[in-house]
């Protein structure tokens, strides 16, 4: 039986050929930073930005005769897979043509910035034009929100299509009944916070170009920055405590940001995923204050970096090398949970690590409970169907899967063991954390591993996976 037909590929394409137009118009968007600083590079964003846009024109135009509106969930999800790996083709052609690097090099880069993964190849990023810096930075709190996100928000109109690229891109929280009103809730809520950031940067003494970019890629817990040296160039406390509000905003669901205004603060009290994140932060600090000589504040940061999945540093990636075994073991754990669902974070989740905790402990209940009882499974109250724990469980094996897989070819490449299997939850969980030196060292076949790794890692694996079992149903006798 044939699951994608000649209809299903056009409703793709057609749909598809919106979300292009929008990346052309992202990749331009830059050049106004390459204007005020005289860098003579908007050619390098020119041309991608003109090759996505004439793409997506044809596609729309020629296919304009069909009725092909319905789209239905496989549709969407194969439509957010291909967007997500057409924006990173196409804004690593930018990284290409500009900073002259290889394009697999580029493609990985620009995957890691739209992801929110924060892994760098450049050696020097202060080298770097300020409109690559401002366009890395750019790509992180686009793909922080989400690419198809922000692209929904001004191109296409409302209705089932808008619905269902919406949560084809693993977002399930309704802020409002409709779902063009949720995103442009969650828009507005996202432009708040960015400007309060930036705000309070500047009014550290962080000069305005690194405050605007610092922000960027704090609130979309990205984690790049326009210093080698990340957040700690600037050596400043300040600093450091406003990168951790962000990042904490960053990993909280919209929802609760909404509610904090609609009811004023007390939804953020109730929310059983900000309680339990909260609570890991305090708990994994203490751990690692009484196990460690580490300094305070740069404990705290990167245990706050690692469960946000931001991948912002204070001490570098060899300096934290040196930390004990037990203290990097508590931060690998943290960057698998990750924060809360419907935020800017990768990784597992709170909500599903709270669902398959549940889910076990149900089961233990139903085992000594007397025969014929039947045992609920609630969350904040609230009673949850037995699916809900079974396709957490599911999520969680398939995500582990993933990690062992490239954690084995690190390991055959002849990477160190423990450093590899940190570098690969970094990728998976796109966080954007390291222990020594992999991703300056890494080979050509393991960056493109990667560059699958950080994609699922965003999309949550289902729909790359369909994607790619719909890439061989077309194949198919």
């Amino acid at each position: 039986m044939r699951y994608i037909h000649k209809n299903d590929l056009l409703i793709i394409a057609k749909n598809s050929g919106y979300l292009m137009i929008g990346i052309g118009l992202m990749c331009l968007i830059p050049i106004i930073i390459d204007l005020i600083y005289v860098e003579y590079t908007p050619i390098g964003f020119f041309i991608p930005a003109s090759i996505s846009m004439i793409t997506g024109w044809i596609l729309i135009n020629a296919l304009e005769k069909y009725n092909i509106n319905k789209m239905r969930p496989k549709h969407g999800m194969i439509i957010s897979a291909l967007s997500w790996l057409w924006a990173c083709i196409i804004c690593g052609l930018v990284l290409y043509l500009v900073t002259d690097i290889n394009i697999i090099d580029s493609v990985f880069e620009s995957m890691s910035a739209l992801t929110g993964s924060g892994i760098t190849i450049y050696s020097d990023v202060e080298s770097l034009p300020h409109s690559i810096l401002f366009f890395r930075a750019l790509q992180q709190w686009i793909g922080g929100l989400g690419i198809i996100v922000m692209i929904i928000s001004f191109v296409i109109k409302s209705g089932t299509t808008s619905y269902t690229l919406y949560h084809s891109e693993a977002r399930e929280d309704q802020l409002k009944p409709s779902t063009n009103s949720t995103i442009k809730e969650s828009f507005k809520i996202y432009l708040i916070y960015t400007a309060f950031g930036i705000i309070a940067y500047t009014l550290a003494g962080m000069p305005l170009f690194d405050s605007i970019c610092n922000t960027f890629c704090i609130i979309s817990t990205g984690g790049m920055s326009v210093k080698n040296a990340n957040i700690g160039f600037y050596n400043n406390e300040i600093i450091y405590f406003i990168t951790m509000v962000l990042m904490i905003l960053g990993a909280t669901s919209f929802l609760v940001h909404y509610q904090i205004i609609k009811k004023r603060g007390r939804s953020i009290i109730h929310d059983l995923q900000f309680k339990v994140m909260i609570s890991l932060i305090a708990i994994s600090s203490l751990l690692i204050y009484y196990t460690s000589n580490i300094v305070p504040m740069e404990m705290l940061f990167t245990v706050v970096s690692a469960i946000t999945t931001t991948g912002a540093s204070i001490p570098n990636s060899v300096t934290m090398g040196g930390w004990p075994s037990f203290t990097i073991l508590i931060i690998m754990t943290l960057m698998l949970i990750g924060g809360s669902t419907g935020s800017t974070v990768g990784a597992i989740k709170l909500l599903r690590v709270i669902t398959f905790s549940k889910g076990i402990y149900k089961n233990l209940r139903e085992i000594l409970s007397p025969e014929g009882r039947v045992v609920t499974m609630k969350i904040s109250g609230k009673k949850l169907p037995e699916k809900i724990a079974t396709q957490s469980g599911n999520y969680i094996t398939l995500y582990f899967i993933c990690i062992l897989i490239t954690w084995s070819l690190l390991c055959l490449y002849g990477h160190d063991p423990f450093n590899s299997l940190f570098f690969t939850m970094s990728m998976q969980g796109n966080v954007g954390l390291e222990i020594g030196q992999i991703s300056q060292t890494m080979e050509l076949p393991l960056k493109v591993i990667g560059i699958f790794n950080m994609w699922t890692g965003r999309l949550e694996i289902y729909p790359v996976l369909i994607t790619i079992r719909a890439f061989f149903e077309i194949f198919k006798k």
